[in-house]
C-alpha cells in the first residue's frame, strides 16, 4: 500500500480514538452534570444558599412588670447608644481614643470594649456606650463622618420608675457576661442584656420573650448586602404582675429615710406581700447603664449594706418578738397555763451564771399576759427551764421561722432555729441549757428574716398556715389556708397578750396612735449584738444609752403586730439594724406603716364600690 494510504489509515485511527475519547469525556462530564444539578441539585443549591444566606437573630422586646394597681415599676424607654464595627475601622485604637473624648467612657470600660471586640467576629457591632443624653448624641452624629467603623442607633433599654425603692425587690438587668455569651448566640447582639437580680433574674425566661429571625445575604467573609424575606418578628416577652403596692412600698422608704432597716406588710386573708422594703436602697438604673467604679465602690464600702435585701437576706436576732411562740410552746405542752405566775427581781439564776432582765429591777409578780405585755425576760427563763429546745423549735417552724417561702427573690434565707441535733452536727458538742434560756428570748443561736418575722405574725394573728407570695399568676384562684395545729384557746390567749402589748402598761403603749384608728396588736423586740458588761448594768438605768454608742455596737430595733386587732387582715415586721429599742424605734414606724396600709386600701375599697 503507497504510504499516503497508511498514513492516512494510521491518522484515521487516532482521530477516532481520540474522538471516542473526548465522547467518553463529554458524556462522563454530562452524567456528573445531571448527578449534581438533577439528582442531587436540592442539596447543593442548600449548600449554596446556606454559604450565601445568613439568619441573623432579632432581639426580643422584654416584658413589664406591674405592682397590684398596675403601676410600672419596669418598663422599656428608647435608648441612644454608639455601636462600632470593628473591621470598618481604619485604626481601631485612635477611633476609640476619640470617641472617648465625647462619651465619658473610662479606661476600665475600654478595657471592656477591646475584649470584646477580640472575642468576637470583625464584622459583628460592638457597644461602645448606651443610655446616652440627647445632646451626646447628636455631638456624635456631627463627629460620624471623622469616625470610621462607628455608628449610632436607637434601642430599647430597661427603665425603673420606682428607682431604689423596688430595686431589691425587682433586680436589674446588666450585660451577659464571657460565661453567659456562649449560652445562647441572642447574648451576642448589641446592647442585649439579661436579669441579674431580683426578680428580673429569677423570671428571666417569661419576660425576655423569643427572638426572631431575619434572613440577609451576605458576601464570602461575611458581611451583610441586603435582607431577604420572609421575615419572623420576635415575640414580645410576657409580662409579671405582682402583689406589692408601690404606694406603700414608697410610702415605707420615705418614712425609713437613712436607716438600714427591713419591712414587710402581708395581706393575711391572702399573704400577698404588699411591702418588701430593705433601706437603704440603690438606683438600679444605675446598674442598666453601667455603674461607675466609684459608685460601685461606695456601695461596697456603706456599713449599712445598701446592696443587701435585708427584708429576706438579713437574718437577725428576733429578740422579744418570739416569746409568744415560746409561751404556746409551753402552753400545747400544758406546762403553764394563762394564770402561772413568776416573780421577777431583775435576775434568774442558772448554775454560777445570772441571766439578767431587760428592767434591772425586775417587774415584780406576772403572769403570762403581764409577761408578754412587759416583755419580762426573767417570765420566759424560767419556762425554758421547763422546755426542751427541740419542742420550742418544733412550734417556731410551724410558725413559719427556719422555712424558706421562695417568692421569687434572690438571697432568700432560712434564718436558724437551732435544736440538739444541729448543734451536735454542726458544733459537734451537746446542747447546753443555758442556750435554751437565751433562745426562749430570742438571742443566742436563733436568726429570723423579716419576712419570716411577718410570716410569723400572720399565722399567730390568722391561725392559718399563711403562705407569702409576691407574683401574681394568671387564673389565680382563691386562696386557702390549712388551720395550724395548735390548740385556738391558747392562740386566742396569746393573741390578747399583744393587744396588752399596745395598752396602758406594755413596752409599746400606743400613744401615737389617733382616736379613729385601728387598735394594733403587736410585740416589740430588742436584740444585743454585744455583750454588756457588768459596769453598764450598774450605771443609772442599768444599760447605756443606745444613743450613747457608735452604731454598729447599737441594738437591733424589731416589732412584729397585726390591724385591726379585732378583725386582723395585714400584719407588719420591721427590723431596725443598729437601731435601738424595739418599742421606741421600731413600734412607731409599725404604727405608722399599718395605719397607711389600712388608708390606702380603705379608699380603694370606696373608689371599686
Amino acid at each position: 500500500m503507497p504510504r499516503e494510504g497508511l498514513r492516512y489509515q494510521t491518522y484515521s485511527r487516532r482521530t477516532l480514538l481520540l474522538a471516542g475519547l473526548q465522547g467518553l469525556a463529554l458524556a462522563a462530564l454530562g452524567a456528573r452534570l445531571y448527578y449534581l444539578s438533577v439528582v442531587n441539585g436540592e442539596k447543593y443549591r442548600l449548600r449554596a444558599d446556606k454559604n450565601r444566606i445568613s439568619i441573623r437573630l432579632i432581639a426580643p422586646e422584654r416584658g413589664e412588670i406591674f405592682d397590684r394597681n398596675g403601676e410600672k415599676l419596669a418598663t422599656n424607654t428608647q435608648d441612644l447608644r454608639v455601636l462600632l464595627v470593628p473591621e470598618q475601622a481604619d485604626q481601631l485604637q485612635p477611633t476609640l481614643k476619640k470617641v472617648q473624648q465625647i462619651i465619658d467612657l473610662d479606661d476600665r470600660g475600654l478595657s471592656r470594649i477591646e475584649r470584646r471586640i477580640r472575642r468576637q467576629r470583625k464584622f459583628v457591632p460592638v457597644t461602645l456606650a448606651q443610655g446616652l443624653d440627647w445632646e451626646t448624641f447628636s455631638r456624635l452624629n456631627v463627629e460620624i463622618p471623622r469616625l470610621p467603623g462607628v455608628q449610632t442607633d436607637a434601642g430599647l433599654s430597661r427603665l425603673y420608675p420606682g428607682g431604689e425603692a423596688i430595686a431589691h425587690l425587682v433586680g436589674y438587668l446588666a450585660g451577659p457576661d464571657e460565661e453567659d455569651v456562649v449560652k445562647s448566640p441572642l447574648y451576642q447582639l448589641p446592647g442585649f442584656k439579661i436579669g441579674r437580680q431580683g426578680l428580673e433574674r429569677r423570671y428571666e425566661s417569661t419576660l425576655r420573650g423569643a427572638s426572631g429571625t431575619r434572613r440577609v445575604e451576605v458576601n464570602s467573609v461575611g458581611r451583610e448586602i441586603r435582607e431577604l424575606p420572609p421575615r419572623e418578628e420576635a415575640l414580645r416577652g410576657s409580662d409579671l404582675h405582682l402583689t406589692l403596692d408601690m404606694r406603700l412600698q414608697q410610702y415605707v422608704m420615705q418614712e425609713l429615710g437613712e436607716e438600714a432597716a427591713g419591712v414587710v406588710v402581708l395581706d393575711i386573708a391572702t399573704g400577698d406581700i404588699l411591702t418588701m422594703a430593705s433601706s437603704p436602697g440603690y438606683d438600679p438604673n444605675e446598674f442598666t447603664r453601667g455603674i461607675s467604679n466609684a459608685n460601685w465602690q461606695a456601695l461596697l464600702k456603706d456599713p449599712r449594706a445598701p446592696l443587701l435585701n435585708k427584708s429576706v437576706s438579713g437574718q437577725y436576732p428576733p429578740g422579744s418578738t418570739i416569746k409568744m411562740v415560746v409561751a404556746l410552746a409551753a402552753l400545747e405542752q400544758g406546762l403553764i397555763s394563762p394564770d402561772t405566775t413568776h416573780y421577777c427581781n431583775g435576775k434568774h439564776r442558772l448554775g454560777n451564771h445570772t441571766f439578767h432582765c431587760w428592767q434591772n429591777r425586775g417587774h415584780g409578780k406576772v403572769d403570762l399576759m403581764q409577761a408578754i405585755a412587759k416583755s419580762c425576760d426573767v417570765y420566759f427563763y424560767e419556762l425554758a427551764e421547763k422546755l426542751d429546745i427541740d419542742l420550742i423549735a418544733d412550734m417556731a417552724r410551724r410558725f413559719g421561722m427556719g422555712a424558706v417561702f421562695d417568692v421569687g427573690i434572690d438571697g432568700e434565707k432560712e434564718g436558724l432555729v437551732p435544736t440538739r441535733e444541729w448543734k451536735r452536727i454542726f458544733q459537734q458538742q451537746s446542747w447546753q441549757l443555758g442556750e435554751t434560756l437565751n433562745v426562749a428570748i430570742g438571742q443566742g443561736a436563733m436568726l429570723a428574716t423579716p419576712l419570716q418575722l411577718a410570716v410569723m405574725t400572720a399565722r399567730l394573728a390568722s391561725g392559718q398556715q399563711i403562705t407569702p407570695r409576691i407574683v401574681h399568676k394568671n387564673g389565680d384562684e382563691p386562696v386557702f389556708h390549712q388551720p395550724l395545729d395548735v390548740n385556738p384557746f391558747h392562740l386566742e390567749t396569746v393573741k390578747r397578750t399583744m393587744e396588752m402589748v399596745m395598752e396602758q402598761g406594755g413596752t409599746a403603749h400606743d400613744y401615737s396612735r389617733r382616736k379613729s384608728a385601728p387598735r394594733l396588736a403587736g410585740k416589740t423586740g430588742t436584740a444585743q449584738v454585744r455583750r454588756i458588761t457588768l459596769e453598764e448594768r450598774a450605771g443609772e438605768g442599768g444599760v447605756l444609752d443606745n444613743s450613747e454608742l457608735p452604731w454598729q455596737s447599737r441594738d437591733h430595733a424589731l416589732f412584729v403586730g397585726y390591724a385591726p386587732a379585732e378583725n386582723p387582715r395585714y400584719a407588719v415586721s420591721v427590723v431596725v439594724q443598729h437601731g435601738g429599742g424595739g418599742s421606741s424605734v421600731a413600734a412607731p414606724l409599725a404604727r405608722r406603716f399599718l395605719d397607711k396600709t389600712l388608708e390606702l386600701n380603705t379608699t380603694q375599697t370606696e373608689e371599686q364600690a
